[in-house]
């Protein structure tokens, strides 16, 4: 703590040493940072998946599930009901076939209220069953899910998932070894009607109040331990992709991918994950590739914080779950396809594996990255390069801390305007953050105060907003004082590293992107006299603006989905893409939680405010003299 306050210190010969390279020093590490990513996909810097909790051992038995032929009758049915029902869920047919096999079948019911129009609601049901544990007390309970999808749903049918659930309880129903509750749950309108029933089960809300009114529950379980979501596009399998990402970029316990992925090998099901096999190369670059392609896959849905699947809102309450989603058709060459019975084996086996389990997953990692469905990498090993980056923040900082301290004489020699206003300075930096909280609850203000077209309405207005923001440093005065827009940059880079620090634990693949784009340019703004570097720092640091960089990779992932598209036609799509991708963070963040809106408006803009800011700065003629002298 002394190093940082003792003007003194200013004439030590490691803080002389600082002074000189930090900038070759910053410039090392971030280079560092970006191999030690980059290495990570090679096969040595990575570890075998393994089980670390034998108690998931029992499933990989030999199997009994043979209702195969139960299987493709419900299928038959239920497409005949779902004629009936085009628009909803035939809850009468599923209701009576819960309750003939034996469980304790309900109908929940909720209602969602649009965040932007109090007047619009939208109703939907869920239906679910409940096996109580003939060997326990209800203490427990597991949960296999599935959404339900009506013929004019624009997602893959997902009727022989119903179908599959139904036999699968009918099977499990006749035997006695259950030792936890088992819930069959089939939700209505995706992601929401899964959201309305966690937070009815648990008896809380995870969004703003009075958007989602999750209703009650007649009937529960036990506490739930683990969630499997199944979304089956047909009756016969080629290919069986597994899902991990969650809510904000939560991940479920990695034995409970490795029992799913070594489920579906013993049942010969051909699974993948991010929809890519475990590929083998003899050239090593190949692998390399072939593995950080795989990773780069996974970390762009986690950096998004939107779950992949219905089982990424059951993470937040300590629930591990994840998606089994079957093809028809597989990527590689072949014509073996795996019928409902091998669907059945790898779901009993699965379940009787989490059964025996004691206690809650804590064997294995939370955290960690998939180069490939068979490999791992640890938090200890990848959190490093994110560090490392984030470090220049902080020696940078440090460098031009010790910059600004001044010996006695120094001081008393000093122009009275080149002082360092702390306070006025401390001012401008909460300011900023004032401005970030405005925009983050701007959409709900907007919403209230119009009756506009209320998507168009709120998008342009946080576009105005943010507009009007850029001229924010020509009402700071002190931008002529370069020693207090010196002590705005360090507390800029601060802030930005121990940011980016902090989302690394939460979600990696967030916090390692925004390092990768920010951190080079923020080590380039510093006050400067000259006029060229002064407006290439303001043109590189617009580059990176938050709804730059959204609008950029937008267009980046419609060009790579609509690669015969001209010019024209895919910037139109891109800023439609833009401008809804907005809308949809800031409804995701009002009704499931997601804060990468919250964090974006409230942490990134201000920060990218104050360094705009010190772009904006100016040497004084004084500062210039003392240089000369």
């Amino acid at each position: 703590m002394g190093l940082l306050t003792d003007p003194t210190t200013g004439q030590g010969k490691y803080v002389k040493w600082l002074l000189k390279y930090y900038s070759k020093l910053c410039f090392l590490l971030y280079i560092s940072g970006v191999i030690w990513f980059c290495t990570l996909a090679y096969p040595t810097m990575n570890a075998s998946t393994y089980f670390s909790e034998n108690a998931l051992l029992p499933g990989l038995v030999k199997s009994q599930f043979r209702e195969d032929r139960e299987a493709l009758r419900y299928n038959e049915e239920l497409q005949d009901e779902m004629k009936k029902y085009e628009d909803s869920i035939p809850y009468p047919w599923i209701v009576a076939k819960f309750k003939q096999i034996g469980l304790d079948a309900y109908i929940h019911n909720f209602t969602l209220t649009s965040p932007f129009n109090r007047n619009e609601k939208f109703s939907g049901k869920n239906i679910y069953g409940i096996l109580r544990a003939p060997r326990g007390a209800s203490t427990e309970a597991l949960v296999l899910s599935t959404p339900y999808r009506p013929s004019t749903s624009v997602h893959p049918p997902t009727g022989p998932s119903i179908a599959i659930m139904l036999a699968f309880a009918k099977y499990a129903n006749r035997e006695k070894y259950w030792a936890k509750d088992i819930i069959f749950l089939i939700t209505e309108h995706e992601q929401l009607g899964t959201q309305a029933w966690l937070e009815a089960y648990y008896g809380v809300s995870c969004g703003s109040e009075e958007v989602l009114d999750h209703g009650d529950l007649r009937g529960r379980g036990g506490a739930i331990q683990a969630a499997i979501n199944l979304e089956l596009h047909s009756e016969k399998i080629g290919q069986m992709d597994i899902k991990i990402e969650g809510l904000n970029g939560q991940l479920p316990n990695l034995d409970l991918f490795n029992l799913a992925s070594k489920m579906c090998a013993k049942e010969g099901v051909y699974q993948t994950f991010k929809n890519k096999g475990p590929r083998y190369s003899r050239d090593p670059v190949k692998e390399w590739w072939n593995y950080f392609k795989n990773l780069l896959s996974m970390m762009a849905t986690q950096a998004s914080g939107i779950p992949n699947g219905n089982h990424g809102l059951f993470h937040r309450f300590g629930i591990q779950a994840l998606t089994l989603e079957g093809f028809e058709r597989s990527r590689i060459k072949s014509n073996n396809k795996i019928m409902m019975v091998g669907i059945g084996r790898v779901i009993e086996g699965i379940f009787r594996s989490l059964n025996n389990l004691l206690e809650r997953f804590h064997q294995s990692f939370f955290f960690y990255l998939l180069p490939s469905s068979e490999r791992y990498i640890s938090i200890s090993l990848y959190i490093p390069s994110v560090c490392l980056m984030a470090g220049t923040m902080f020696i940078k900082a440090c460098a031009r801390w010790f910059n600004l301290q001044k010996s006695p004489e120094e001081e008393k020699k000093a122009n009275p305007k080149s002082v360092v206003r702390v306070d006025k300075i401390i001012i401008i930096f909460l300011m900023t953050h004032f401005f970030g909280i405005l925009i983050s609850n701007l959409p709900q203000y907007v919403s209230l105060l119009t009756d506009y077209d209320k998507n168009t309405t709120i998008f342009y207005s946080l576009l105005a907003s943010s507009g009007l923001l850029l001229l924010l440093p020509f009402f700071i005065g002190l931008r002529k004082c370069r020693e207090s827009m010196e002590l705005l940059n360090v507390l800029a880079m601060l802030e930005l590293g121990t940011a980016l620090i902090c989302i690394s634990m939460n979600n990696f693949s967030l916090g390692l992107f925004c390092a990768t784009i920010l951190i080079p340019i923020a080590l380039l703004i510093n006050p400067s006299d000259c006029r060229l570097c002064s407006w290439v720092q303001k043109l590189l640091w617009l580059l990176v603006h938050p709804i730059t960089v959204l609008t950029a990779v937008v267009a980046v992932n419609s060009y790579l989905m609509f690669p015969e598209e001209g010019a024209k036609e895919l910037l139109s799509r891109a800023w439609d893409a833009t401008q809804k991708s907005i809308l949809y963070g800031i409804v995701d963040s009002m009704i499931y939680g997601n804060w990468l809106y919250t964090v974006v408006t409230n942490i990134f803009l201000p920060n990218w405010l104050c360094f705009w800011i010190v772009s904006f700065s100016k040497e004084s003629s004084d500062t210039n003299k003392e240089k000369k002298d």
